[in-house]
């Protein structure tokens, strides 16, 4: 699950709605007997086009515990 600081949302070409985002997260565990080291990555990127109708300088983006929801 990403945080919204991790989520980019867009408006290209006037009519092109893009949401992305990327993350790289390490985790690191020792002790006196062993060393753990754990890295997990991944993109997303998803376009859509948006109706000729849109009025693209109104559409407000919202995420809360995980949903992303576009007003």
């Amino acid at each position: 699950m990403s945080n919204k600081e991790e989520v980019k949302v867009e408006v290209e070409e006037g009519r092109i709605l893009q949401i992305s985002c990327e993350r790289s997260r390490e985790q690191e565990e020792k002790n006196d007997q062993w060393h753990r080291m754990e890295r997990s990555s991944g993109k997303f990127l998803r376009r859509f086009r948006l109706p000729e109708n849109t009025k693209t300088g109104e559409i407000k983006a919202a995420m809360e515990n995980g949903p992303l929801t576009f007003l």
